[in-house]
């Protein structure tokens, strides 16, 4: 048992089948004669037999064509049946023609095919134990085809074990397609070993079953280990390829370049990978709309590619393709799915747009602004609301002066023309202008820019208007010299009618003037001067005196305009020291800086000659004036000035002769700062404030009423005599005596003085101050209305109060001395200041 094995022979068409084997003999010289090829002597259709070497006899073959109808040649040399062949005899031949139709060259391969009959042992009886027989335990391989017709039950193979010749063997068999899904499809003879298959096997579902066979004696002794027995479904061509998707969807651009790839189709066919039956071919059966070829499908891989410059999205926008693809690498006899393939071209920027017209006119009324005045229609025969569709207007000639502007209507792509600046029909009765037109998106590299039909001309008409006057310039300007003597006549605003470019028939009103300076003519538009012009007066920015004009015409339409006087300086100033009163703090300070200017132009300005006039000999003794720079000067002491106040007088001159002297108050004082020397004299009464300034004026009135009551009452009493009704038309004249004086002087005017205990012979008109200086300072009063003093001087006679009312009785008028009035008026006076000062 141990020598002995299993033995397996191969029985029947199938595993007869499994024998094929392909031999090529290629002999040296003898290529392109003859091939040999062992065959079964069944062949069934659309079954590979062998390959035939090609290249070696003709390698430029570009037709290859089989004698024998029975056989097919493919162009890599593969021989396949065309339907099923039964070889009767044991040599069968056939041609294949090579030709090369460039060449003109034609060569032929003789191929020959045998086959051996094998006649199987038959089974006898038992043999004698010597006869030993080749040991065959390995497994053989064995095929069953898919689809088979049968008859079934199918023989496939017969296991023999070299135990059955000296024992009784039982074979069996297990695994799927026994006792696993699909069950019973295979089963053994227990006898004999035959294996059988019972029904066909599809190889898209089962492509090999791994049977496990057992051999075994009558008493379950195992004679051998278990022998692994796979069973291999061979495939058929019974499965077509079918494409990944029903309907494919590419879009590919109307500019797109030769070979420019637009999709991949792709399909799967479920029989035996790396075979015929899935070597796949792809091709166009048809497209629609039909036309010259476009496109191109790369036979293998399936990538669709553009093959024409010809796409155009405005002719056609969309083509169907039915793509085909069949198996056993296109052969005719291959099978064949289809598919719907939707080609859609994109739009491209290849068409200019263009005017309907070379030539457009518009009609505009002057003096219209932001009014659209023609609308401009263009094609475009690209895609609607995309870039390549809509466009962008410029004018590009005759809007130098801005009075235009066109922009794009975005719903209807139209260009709108508007005028945003007013247009005059006096100027210009017509514009010229050239619009130009393009779309958003440049054009395509491929296309040539279209310029001959983008650009167009628009003539637009002005409408002439009977317009108003109109003031321009807005401002005019003229020059008048200072202090001009009123009532002299300037050139003034000048306006005109737009229609006869004149300004006949306007009238002119003044609407402003700041100072009211001047009058304006109404009919010739001059000013003319009402006042004396002062440059030196506040005047508007930039020294200009700026007069609103109003110009009307007959038709009362106005325009404003202003007329901008320059007013020329003239040097009627003299300059000014700035300074009234300065302190000087000796010994610290020995001078002080005086600072003058003066509102002339600088023409009649700085430099300034500072000097001190004609004075007196102690102010020319103890100060002296140096000049500092054009606009001061420096007033110093010499060292033996006492402390007091100086009052000052100093000229000044401008460049021009302008002079003017000032008294300027100074203070030498004892002090480190000048703030020290105001302070004292604040406290030492020196300085009235405002208040009690009006205090004593009141309490003065005050003292005049009660002093006028009581000589009115003496009059009254003594001569019976009243003041006269014309009083109160009387004038106040302060004379200032600085001589002592007598009880009884003579008045300035001739006008004879008592005492007061005269004074009921007289009345005295004025009061005056007391003494300064020593002296005594008299007061007057004198009678006023509408005489004056030179009047009564003139008369050479006294003129009594009577005299004046028309009576004759004179009166003497009086001179009280100081110490008289002193005696009367202090305590009064008194008495009113404090009142003053508590109030």
């Amino acid at each position: 048992m141990a020598a002995a094995g299993l033995r397996r022979s191969v029985r029947g068409a199938a595993c007869r089948q499994l024998l094929l084997t392909l031999v090529i003999f290629s002999l040296a010289g003898e290529a392109c004669k003859k091939v040999i090829l062992n065959v079964p002597s069944k062949l069934e259709a659309d079954k590979i037999i062998g390959r035939v070497n090609l290249e070696e006899c003709l390698r430029s073959a570009d037709l290859i064509q089989s004698s024998d109808p029975d056989f097919r040649v493919l162009s890599d040399g593969s021989v396949y049946t065309a339907r099923a062949v039964v070889l009767s005899d044991e040599k069968r031949s056939f041609t294949i023609r090579l030709s090369d139709k460039r060449k003109q060259t034609q060569k032929e391969v003789t191929v020959l095919l045998e086959h051996q009959k094998k006649v199987l042992k038959t089974r006898h009886t038992r043999e004698t134990v010597l006869r030993r027989a080749k040991r065959r335990w390995a497994p053989i391989p064995c095929s069953m085809q898919e689809n088979s017709l049968g008859p079934f039950p199918l023989f496939l193979q017969q296991v023999e074990s070299d135990a059955a010749q000296n024992y009784t063997v039982f074979y069996s068999i297990s695994g799927r397609g026994v006792d696993q899904e699909p069950l019973n499809l295979f089963y053994i003879e227990r006898d004999t070993g035959n294996l059988f298959c019972t029904q066909p096997v599809d190889r898209e579902e089962y492509d090999v079953f791994d049977l496990i066979a057992y051999a075994s004696t009558a008493d379950g002794y195992s004679a051998d280990l278990p022998l692994p027995l796979p069973i291999r479904v061979e495939d058929e061509n019974d499965n077509h390829p079918v494409f990944t998707e029903a309907i494919y969807n590419f879009e590919v651009s109307e500019s797109s370049r030769l070979g420019t790839t637009v999709g991949v189709v792709c399909a799967t066919d479920r029989d035996e990978p790396d075979t015929m039956h899935t070597r796949l071919k792809y091709s166009i059966l048809q497209q629609t709309p039909r036309s010259p070829g476009l496109f191109s499908v790369h036979p293998s891989t399936g990538v669709i590619t553009t093959v024409s410059h010809y796409l155009d999205r405005e002719v056609v926008d969309k083509y169907s393709l039915i793509m085909k693809v069949q198996d056993m690498d296109g052969q005719f006899f291959g099978l064949i799915g289809t598919s719907t393939c939707i080609i859609t071209v994109t739009d491209s920027n290849d068409n200019a747009p263009t005017f309907r017209q070379n030539a457009y006119e518009a009609f505009v009324e002057e003096n219209a602004f932001n009014v659209e005045i023609l609308r401009i229609p263009v094609e475009d025969k690209d895609l609607i609301n995309t870039a390549n569709w809509r466009v962008n207007f410029t004018i590009l000639k005759g809007n130098e002066n801005g009075h235009f502007k066109i922009s794009t209507d975005k719903e209807t792509n139209e260009g709108v023309l508007c005028v945003v600046k007013p247009l005059n029909y006096e100027e210009n009765h017509q514009v010229n202008l050239e619009i130009g037109v393009n779309n958003e998106a440049p054009f395509t590299r491929d296309i040539p820019r279209v310029t001959a039909l983008n650009r167009a001309l628009v003539t637009v008409h002005v409408r002439d208007l009977d317009e108003g006057p109109e003031c321009t310039p807005a401002a005019q300007y003229v020059r008048i010299k200072e202090n001009l003597a009123v009532g002299s006549k300037i050139n003034g605003y000048k306006a005109y009618d737009p229609e006869t470019r004149n300004g006949n028939g306007l009238r002119y009103k003044k609407l402003h003037d700041p100072k009211g300076w001047i009058t304006i003519d109404e009919i010739s538009g001059s000013i003319i001067t009402s006042k004396i012009l002062d440059r030196e007066v506040e005047t508007p920015k930039n020294e200009l005196y700026n007069i609103t004009v109003l110009a009307i015409d007959k038709d009362n339409r106005s325009c404003t305009g202003t007329l901008a006087v320059d007013i020329e300086d003239i040097n009627d100033n003299p300059p000014e020291i700035l300074q009234e009163y300065v302190v000087i703090c000796k010994p610290k300070m020995g001078y002080t800086d005086i600072l003058a200017v003066d509102p002339d132009e600088p023409v009649h300005g700085a430099p300034f000659y500072f000097s001190l006039p004609n004075t007196s000999p102690e102010i020319s003794r103890l100060w002296s004036l140096t000049k500092v720079n054009d606009t001061a000067a420096r007033l110093s002491y010499q060292k033996n000035a006492g402390f007091q106040e100086y009052t000052i007088p100093i000229t000044v001159k401008d460049r021009a002769g302008q002079a003017a002297t000032k008294l300027l108050r100074v203070n030498l004082c004892e002090c480190t700062h000048p703030a020290q020397c105001r302070v004292t004299s604040r406290s030492a009464g020196v300085v009235l404030g405002k208040w009690a300034i009006l205090a004593i004026l009141l309490g003065i009135a005050l003292l005049f009423s009660v002093l006028l009551t009581l000589v009115c009452g003496v009059l009254g009493a003594t001569k019976g005599k009243r003041f006269p009704e014309d009083l109160a038309q009387q004038n106040l004249i302060i004379s200032n005596t600085e001589a002592p004086g007598d009880d009884r002087v003579c008045s300035a005017n001739g006008f004879m003085t008592q005492t007061a205990n005269n004074s009921s012979q007289g009345f005295c008109g004025t009061v005056g101050s007391g003494m300064k200086n020593g002296g005594q300072e008299t007061i007057e009063m004198m009678k006023g209305g509408n005489q004056t003093l030179e009047s009564c001087r003139g008369a050479g006679h006294h003129h009594t109060l009577d005299s004046c009312r028309g009576g004759h009785t004179e009166v003497d008028n009086c001179r009280y001395t100081y110490s008289e009035w002193h005696s009367f008026t202090q305590p009064r006076l008194g008495e009113e200041s404090i009142r003053g000062h508590t109030g």
